[in-house]
């Protein structure tokens, strides 16, 4: 009741500088209760998730170190394959030439 007869015993000018700092004050409040909460709240979420992320990081640099092996193994095996490769076209040049050299028996052996 004191504070609404002080106000009404003020001046306007004085009154509404008393209302922005009242406000001001409120605003103040508010922010700091709300920065306190959410910090209590969402700390556990951060560190939990921080958490989380080392835990990935470290899965992904297994996966990278797997991949790398993985890599070395294809390397492996497709210089193999050209080897196979190699090693079938002279089979296919032999077998050609077997089959030439039968062809020409045959003839031999007809005439």
């Amino acid at each position: 009741m004191k504070s609404l007869l002080l106000i009404l015993a003020m001046s306007t000018t004085a009154a509404v500088l008393f209302i922005v700092a009242l406000l001001l004050v409120a605003g103040l409040i508010g922010y700091l209760t709300a920065w306190f909460y959410a910090k209590s709240v969402y700390t556990p979420v951060i560190k939990k998730l921080e958490e989380q992320k080392a835990q990935l990081t470290g899965e992904v640099a297994g996966l990278k170190e797997d991949v790398r092996k993985l890599n070395g193994k294809i390397e492996v095996l497709i210089a193999r394959v050209e080897e196979l490769d190699k090693e079938i076209a002279e089979n296919e040049k032999i077998i050609s030439e077997k089959e030439t050299r039968i062809m020409e028996l045959t003839r031999q052996v007809k005439a």
